[in-house]
């Protein structure tokens, strides 16, 4: 796709849609696989239960849903789309589900690519749409968060089954020369503290003929630790926010919602106490969802937006956090 060379100064959100699969995963449930019980887990994450994916639910096919939402919220002639990017972990096909997308949408006049940075995945994702678009090389954006970790999951660890649940989000953004509506954003990543949260392949060895060995391919379940994973969110999340509050000349008063990653709800409290954004401001539906990696963000902002709870130029400071470790925050105004 040859970019379309104007000259751009912000973008607009147009539109928003998510998709979850309909098979239900309770808190009763998880309990007859493994030691733990509805209270234990409540009382430590907010998750009541989580979606989990049947064989026909992969990330092409629930991005694509979550995509579709968002343009026919938006009310564009999908040829009219420039870019897809599609944030993922967990891609049905390793060398990118993006396209399948594209496809799938018919979007044959867009780009598509994925974009793995786990949890952080979404928010990564937008601030990559928007650039290119400020940029003036494309007009219209639709940036996906689709994760399907069930599929990643050690379902006899009940330290980790209990957190994770699978579905997808989708943002439709567009350039404009009028204003802008991506007020400000900054990024982080520490490789050192990687090993906190990582799903590393297996490199199970074998052999091609004698004297040529070669690492098969495959993927470990996911492993976390989760003491350390908290500590580094309730610290660092807010330091992001702040320094982000105070570059772009805004104020956490200023701020009518807050849209966390959704992880654990003592993180969010923890974040929201530190900024002092009151508990009422702090978005979340974990409870229904579990952690859903990068789709975490457009599903709640999906479901906020739907049900009137955000409203046309509404202020939203949102960050994303994981895996990498990687973390973000960004100031939008909705619309």
């Amino acid at each position: 796709m040859e970019g379309i060379k104007v000259n751009q100064i912000g973008v607009s959100f147009k539109g928003i849609g998510s998709y979850v699969p309909d098979q239900v995963l309770t808190n009763q449930k998880i309990s007859q696989k493994v030691d733990t019980s509805d209270e234990w887990i409540k009382s430590r994450t907010g998750i009541s239960e989580r979606r989990i994916s049947r064989l026909e639910d992969n990330v092409t096919e629930m991005g694509y849903e979550a995509a579709l939402n968002a343009i026919e919220m938006a009310n564009w002639d999908i040829k009219t789309i420039d870019l897809i990017v599609l944030a993922t972990s967990t891609p049905n096909d390793l060398f990118g589900s993006a396209p399948s997308i594209q496809a799938k949408l018919g979007a044959y006049n867009a780009v598509a690519f994925d974009l793995t940075a786990a949890c952080s995945g979404f928010l990564f994702a937008l601030i990559t749409a928007t650039q290119f678009l400020k940029g003036g090389s494309f007009k219209r954006a639709i940036v996906i968060g689709a994760d399907q970790l069930s599929s990643f999951v050690d379902w006899n660890d009940r330290r980790s089954c209990i957190l994770f649940g699978d579905g997808a989000g989708a943002l439709a953004v567009e350039a404009t020369n009028e204003f802008d509506n991506f007020i400000g954003f900054d990024m982080r990543t520490d490789g050192e503290r990687g090993s906190f949260l990582n799903l590393p392949s297996t490199n199970n060895k074998d052999s091609i003929i004698d004297n040529i060995d070669f690492l098969s391919g495959g993927f470990s379940p996911i492993q976390m630790n989760g003491q350390e994973v908290y500590k580094f969110a309730v610290r660092e999340v807010p330091i992001i926010l702040e320094k982000l509050f105070r570059n772009t000349n805004y104020s956490s008063d200023e701020v009518d919602w807050l849209v966390l990653h959704q992880a654990n709800q003592r993180i969010l409290d923890s974040v929201g106490d530190r900024l002092k954004i009151p508990r009422e401001k702090i978005l979340s539906n974990l409870e229904k969802y579990g952690n859903t990696s990068a789709a975490t963000i457009p599903l709640m902002m999906d479901e906020a937006i739907r049900n009137n709870r955000i409203k046309h130029n509404d202020i939203i400071a949102t960050s994303g956090f994981g895996a990498g470790l990687s973390w973000g925050a960004a100031l939008i105004k909705w619309g």
